[in-house]
């Protein structure tokens, strides 16, 4: 007891945090830290990566990592520790809290009702249960048979007598193979039962190495498989049908800001009625003003494009038809007007689609609104936009001109009211004074929520912000 007591109060961990507005989990993208590293009080020690943005986790205290416990590319839930520092090194044993899991084998013979004690994770009073294993009850002659069998497959020798096969430190006969969380799951993900796997691990842990042991012979050595005592297991190994068809697809696991993607997107059009409408329109005077912008001294230093332009014209339109600054509550059957606008700028990033935005965008003059544009999407490329910036938006923008497509029906972010997608600007025929002539064009297409936006309200916000495109004198004149 006394061990306990000052290993719990030598250690000290550090959970998953909520690093956003009510996430349930993160990956983990990157450790900076290893076991034995020195910390202090602050220091980022892994980049997480939430439901939308990449985040760092400094420690909140001094001391020498003493366990990571989950690896890079694991979906963690809040809460659960995620490493261990020993915040008083040279004290004592740094190995007791990893030591404390080998005496599940003397508990094995406790009443039920005991604990299971996972490595590196102490033991501690919880009320978690632990499913029991299927084939538990199975014959201890059948269970000594397939541990030595699976001793041979791995490489570890020729099968020994069943008395000596079960005979582990941290497996005991009849009780659940000892195991860390991210061994289980590789050993579900490869169909694997950890019964059948004999650990290598100090005091019969079963690692990584030893699921991938288990799992290669199933593939690649089938015939070797029925020629053993265990025929009748052969046909389960066999499966070179399902591989050659894997071959030609890859499975991607949906996590991170894909999951999100697809929760926003499948709840935004499920459930506001969406309108989309278009207008083809001339912006060979706002192409003409972006180049007399660049050159302004007022203007040095920031970034000058057409979507800045775009940006300060939806603004104007909002300003005009306030009423489109809105959002649907459902719960109290409300409609919200917002009396501020949250621009939102949908951005590209290596790790999908993120929405941040553009706080009290109506209050920033044109300078102001570039400076933050390109912090913007700055911040969301490098992949640093916090989930606060990405919380409260409005109405949202998003320029799939750059890819050089004219158009689309955009989906609305959801909370939102309205989404303007802007297409490629081109050079084109267009009917000028009378005359046809080589212009700038552009199409715009607005999608609403139908709910709380009329086709009349709709069209006159696009409508204006087409007038304003095509005589950018508009922004001083309406504004």
């Amino acid at each position: 007891m006394t061990t306990m007591t000052e290993t719990s109060a030598r250690f000290r961990e550090f959970k998953m945090p909520d690093v956003g507005e009510g996430l349930t989990e993160a990956e983990i993208l990157k450790w900076f830290v290893q076991p034995g590293d020195t910390v202090t009080d602050g220091q980022v020690v892994c980049e997480v990566e939430t439901a939308k943005a990449a985040v760092e986790l400094p420690i909140p205290f001094d001391g020498v990592v003493h366990e990571l416990r989950f690896p890079e590319g694991t979906t963690v839930d809040v809460g659960q520790v995620i490493i261990a520092i020993d915040v008083a090194p040279g004290s004592g044993d740094a190995s007791a809290p990893a030591q404390e899991p080998v005496e599940a084998p003397e508990a094995e013979a406790e009443p039920k009702g005991r604990t299971p004690v996972l490595v590196g994770y102490g033991v501690a009073e919880s009320s978690t249960k632990r499913r029991p294993r299927k084939g538990a009850a199975a014959a201890p002659e059948a269970a000594a048979v397939a541990a030595a069998v699976q001793a041979e497959l791995n490489g570890h020798g020729a099968p020994v007598p069943a008395p000596a096969a079960p005979a582990p430190a941290g497996a005991p006969a009849g009780g659940r193979p000892l195991a860390k969380p991210p061994v289980r799951k590789l050993a579900k993900d490869l169909g694997i039962d950890l019964a059948t796997v004999v650990p290598t691990g100090k005091d019969g842990i079963i690692t990584r190495e030893d699921v991938h042991a288990a799992a290669a012979p199933a593939a690649a050595e089938a015939p070797a498989a029925v020629a053993s005592p265990v025929a009748p297991e052969a046909p389960a190994a066999a499966v070179p049908a399902a591989v050659s068809d894997s071959a030609r697809e890859t499975r991607i696991p949906v996590k991170g800001v894909r999951k999100a993607i697809a929760q926003a997107m499948v709840g935004s059009a499920f459930t506001a009625p969406h309108v989309t409408e278009f207008v083809t329109v001339d912006v060979t005077r706002t192409m003409k003003l972006v180049a007399e912008l660049k050159e302004d001294k007022d203007m040095a230093g920031v970034r000058v494009n057409p979507l800045l332009i775009i940006a300060k014209a939806l603004l104007v339109a909002i300003k005009r038809n306030p009423e489109v600054n809105a959002a649907w509550d459902e719960a109290n059957q409300e409609i919200v007007q917002k009396h501020y606008v949250n621009l939102g700028i949908a951005a590209a990033t290596p790790r999908g689609l993120i929405v941040p935005n553009i706080k009290d965008a109506h209050d920033k003059t044109l300078p102001q609104l570039a400076e933050a544009l390109g912090e913007l999407v700055t911040t969301a490329r490098d992949g640093k936009t916090s989930p606060a910036a990405m919380a409260g938006g409005t109405v949202t923008i998003t320029n799939v001109g750059v890819f050089g497509v004219d158009t689309g029906t955009p989906i609305l972010n959801p909370g939102e009211s309205a989404i303007l997608a802007v297409g490629a600007i081109k050079l084109q025929p267009w009917v000028h004074k009378g005359k046809v002539k080589p212009r700038q064009v552009t199409t715009l297409a607005l999608s609403f929520d139908h709910r709380l936006v009329d086709g009349e309200l709709g069209s006159k916000v696009l409508a204006d912000v087409a007038a304003i495109l095509e005589q950018p004198k508009r922004l001083i004149t309406w504004a």
